[in-house]
């Protein structure tokens, strides 16, 4: 048994180690924030489109995986705090952040994913060309890429197809600014008329219900799958959809509302109070503004403007606007760019 002089030696020489722990941690520091941890994991989702042990298609997957639900998370998460905002609300969460401090912080970190998001897909867009699966943008490439063929069944599927259910719309005095729907996606043009240079500003909402990559007919199986998407075919055709002017700026921009709501649990007619709760979701205030870069200067202030979008709810995007749309790009006919199914196996009796 060890004498008293020997557990004091000990003691001696664990005590310097015992000094140097940090003090257990009080107060909100202890805490992380929701929201910003949320964005975090996020990330890690279009990090895994990055991981290049996974197919092609399986990443442009995760990549959509990960706009559909940064759309959600504005929609119903950041409303609330801009909710609690413009009322005022200045009570800290539990991890010390008042609401505007947590709009503040989500604007930041919600913009390195949106970038990252794009970074990613440009990775993505030239790896998938490489294995056969090309998207055409831009009317440049259209012009030198498109076939005789392929504009003949273009004219053919946009006159059918879109053309019945698109809504060009003139902005003037006479025609105010319309209503734009949760996620709509909308090309706003500055024209010109064509014979004596009168200038009109225009909308054209994009349709929910058309597909927004279109894919090209194959002349032979070992073509490449081409798709072209639906914002350049609009510009291909703008002669149908507004004959006698010419385009002197264009841009886009989509807008997500506010489609958080209460529910009234103790309404005499529950199934009333859920019908007015919807219908008002689709109406929601717009919250989250996205433009595309080139969008002339009086055009994003026309828009911005009529939305009433203030300077912290405008994104700015080079690239492609509604990243979640990219899920239309994975076909089924490439089961060597996607995961083998999993056919699951029960155990024998």
């Amino acid at each position: 048994m060890p004498d008293t002089n020997t557990i004091e030696t000990i003691a001696a020489k664990r005590e310097p180690a015992e000094v140097g722990l940090p003090a257990p941690m009080s107060g909100p520091e202890r805490f992380l924030n929701r929201e910003l941890s949320w964005l975090d994991f996020n990330l890690r989702v279009v990090e895994e489109a990055e991981n290049a042990h996974h197919p092609l298609l399986e990443r442009v997957r995760f990549l959509s995986i990960s706009a559909s639900n940064l759309d959600e998370f504005y929609s119903v998460r950041v409303a609330g705090l801009i909710g609690q905002a413009r009322a005022g609300v200045v009570t800290p969460s539990p991890d010390g952040r008042t609401p505007a401090q947590q709009l503040a912080e989500i604007a930041t970190l919600a913009g390195r994913v949106m970038a990252e998001q794009l970074r990613v897909w440009h990775d993505l867009r030239a790896a998938l060309g490489r294995v056969g699966l090309e998207l055409l943008r831009d009317p440049a490439v259209l012009e030198r890429k498109l076939s005789v063929e392929d504009r003949r069944w273009l004219d053919v599927w946009f006159m059918e197809r879109v053309f019945p259910v698109l809504s060009p719309l003139a902005i003037d005095p006479a025609h105010p600014f319309p209503f734009i729907p949760n996620m709509g996606l909308v090309m706003a043009l500055r024209l010109a008329r064509e014979a004596d240079g009168h200038g009109m500003r225009a909308l054209i909402p994009l349709p929910a219900q058309i597909e927004r990559f279109i894919r090209l007919p194959q002349s032979a199986p070992h073509e490449p799958t081409r798709f072209v998407m639906l914002d350049d075919i609009a510009l291909l055709f703008m002669d149908r959809l507004f004959p006698g002017y010419r385009v002197e700026g264009l841009g886009f921009f989509r807008v997500i509302r506010d489609t958080d709501v209460e529910f009234e649990e103790e309404a005499e007619d529950l199934v009333r109070s859920y019908e007015t709760a919807l219908k008002r979701r689709r109406r929601g205030v717009a919250i989250h503004l996205t433009l595309s870069a080139d969008m002339p200067s009086d055009l994003v202030e026309l828009v911005a403007g009529e939305l009433g979008a203030t300077r912290e709810e405008i994104f700015t995007e080079s690239g492609i606007l509604g990243v979640v749309d990219l899920r239309q790009m994975i076909v089924d006919d490439r089961p060597d760019l996607l995961f083998a199914p999993y056919t699951p196996r029960f155990p024998e009796v």
